[in-house]
């Protein structure tokens, strides 16, 4: 027997997962806790957390009523936690009765989008017109020089189609994506944290996010990107345990019936077609072609993707070096992801390619036959092509040099802390008039004003903290995707701080910074196995918290709906200077 043998090594006999380096060893006394558990297969696709019975048992409900609200829970929660989000979306969606903000781009965009395929050029009284005659006005011809691609408006516009060409007809498509937003991160925190209770609260927190609330409720372009975001990231969560699945279904069982790693089939397991990935390069196309920041986001979920599939095939056995059927895998798969994603963006520019090329098509669409003639390698690309790409760059060094001071442009560094909201509307009615009390003594204020709720964003402060310490410190993926969702829409506006951009932007990350508070109150509440005492304590810190988010948003209710408020209960709510 050699002396290796006898050393007292501790992980003699285990596999390859349960022998960590010394660098996790060291990371412990961080709070480095990770352990593997024994069956692979549970590691790949844990289960779902099953709802607890006791409270309605302590409620006296008949144990087969019991079965059946916890076997309906998985949609039932989700679907009245919705019905909530609806109805508060919807509530007197028309109202203001006015052209708010850069909805005075976007909706009559979208109407000239929809029925020219191209935008257009408006009297400078359009907006009053239209107001006046309840839409019924005529769409001029003169091209427009816009600066965002146009899915974001041909949703819009399909609202107006349908409602008219007024503000409830050119909201109502934001505010349904803003309602269905909801539902998604309901199932997208349940299939994540496998607790229906935890993907209801994540929506919840959603559905009560003041900044979520106002842009579901103005036609403006960021409502719509979310929408695209979330579903692409739904999407590619659903892959990752599609997938995950299938990599368990092929590892070998031993005698006792639990799964085992198996080296050669982790890194030779071809995972199939993916279809929903495909799915999240549409949606994907679809963000991209509302607004260009969609690009950033798509390279953060392409890598993220990648990671998980790395860590998928090193839990079922695969050596560190990365095997070639997965190189190929993810090689193709990038490839046709940016493949699905690139058509969809240019069949959205259909309308303005099937638009005349005589001057009275799409603003830059005969560029290729006039400014554009001449070249030696014209002839390799069709006209329409040529003119695309020369309005894109176009497009591109405007916003490069877009400078221009505006009232409420805000530091992206002031996001997180809801340090600069943007308001859309203001009056000053006076008692009696436009909802102001008769008794009111002095003017109203009448406000739609873009803020989050104060207390969720300040909580998701502690919450980002939280996230990223699972994530690098327990190695914990959900942390980590929802860290990702984060940075995809928030870090790249780094990049650009001397340009003129709106808090406002930020509503593409507010479903994953209501992940990252969901996470949080989970951890409060604790963990399952913990004592009654500990649970209760936790519950109760939880519950308090949301309570008082809530209340915040009924606070700030009349700054999110324009109600007429008296001037002094409105400095009320102006919290800090920056406000205002």
């Amino acid at each position: 027997m050699t002396s290796t043998a006898s050393s007292p090594d501790t992980r003699q006999g285990q596999s390859p997962q349960d022998q960590r380096p010394s660098w996790q060893q060291r990371l412990r006394r961080f709070g480095y806790t990770a352990g593997p558990r024994s069956d692979v297969r549970e590691r790949l696709v844990p289960p779902y957390v099953q709802p607890s019975p006791r409270i309605w048992q302590v409620l006296g409900v008949p144990p087969a009523l019991i079965e059946r609200i916890t076997r309906w829970s998985a949609w039932g929660g989700p679907l009245l936690v919705t019905l909530m989000a609806g109805v508060t979306r919807f509530w007197h969606l028309g109202s203001p009765k006015a052209v708010i903000f850069d909805e005075t781009y976007y909706a009559k965009d979208a109407w000239a989008l929809v029925h020219r395929g191209f935008e257009v050029n408006w009297d400078k009284n359009a907006n009053d017109q239209i107001l006046a005659l309840n839409g019924h006005v005529k769409i001029p011809t003169d091209a427009a020089y816009v600066v965002h691609p146009p899915v974001g408006k041909y949703v819009i516009g399909l609202g107006e189609l349908i409602f008219g060409f007024n503000p409830f007809g050119w909201r109502f498509m934001t505010a349904l994506l803003g309602t269905l937003s909801v539902l998604m991160l309901c199932r997208i925190g349940r299939r994540i944290f496998r607790s229906t209770f935890l993907g209801c609260l994540a929506g919840s927190l959603m559905a009560v996010d003041g900044l979520a609330f106002v842009m579901a409720r103005t036609s403006l372009l960021d409502g719509v990107l979310m929408f695209f975001v979330l579903a692409a990231f739904g999407c590619l969560v659903i892959d990752r345990d599609k997938a995950r699945e299938k990599l368990a279904a092929a590892l070998p069982v031993g005698p006792d019936g639990r799964a085992r790693p198996d080296a050669h089939i982790a890194a030779t397991t071809w995972l199939g077609l993916r279809p929903w990935r495909w799915a999240a390069a549409l949606l994907m196309g679809l963000a991209i072609g509302t607004k260009w920041n969609g690009l950033y986001i798509l390279v953060f979920f392409g890598l993220m993707t990648v990671l998980w599939d790395v860590g998928a095939r090193k839990v079922a056995g695969a050596p560190h070096r990365l095997s070639a059927v997965f190189v190929v895998e993810s090689v193709v798969s990038w490839l046709v992801m940016s493949w699905i994603a690139v058509t969809v963006y240019l069949v959205s520019w259909t309308g303005w390619i099937l638009s005349p090329t005589n001057g009275k098509g799409g603003y830059f669409r005969n560029w290729a036959a006039t400014d554009g003639r001449g070249g030696n390698w014209t002839w390799l690309f069709p006209d329409w092509w040529r003119s695309l790409w020369h309005y894109e760059h176009e497009v591109y060094e405007f916003h490069r040099n877009l400078h221009s001071p505006h009232t409420y442009m805000s530091n992206p560094w002031s996001w997180i802390v809801d340090g600069r909201p943007v308001s859309y509307f203001y009056e000053s009615p006076s008692p009696g008039k436009d909802g102001c009390p008769v008794g009111a003594g002095q003017k109203c204020a009448r406000e739609v004003l873009a803020i989050g709720t104060p207390m969720l964003w300040w909580a998701a402060c502690f919450a980002v903290l939280y996230i990223l310490w699972r994530w690098l410190l327990r190695r914990d993926w959900r942390a980590g995707a929802i860290a990702c969702g984060i940075a995809a829409g928030y870090l790249p506006w780094f990049l650009y701080q001397e340009r003129t951009i709106f808090f406002f932007y930020a509503v593409v990350f507010v479903p994953f910074l209501c992940l990252a508070v969901a996470m949080l109150l989970g951890a409060i509440v604790g963990p399952p196995g913990s004592s009654d005492t500990r649970r209760v304590a936790g519950a109760t810190g939880a519950g308090v918290l949301v309570l008082l988010i809530a209340w915040n948003f009924i606070y700030f209710w009349p700054l999110y709906t324009g109600t007429a408020i008296p001037i002094d209960d409105w400095r009320s709510r102006m919290w800090l200077d920056t406000w205002v």
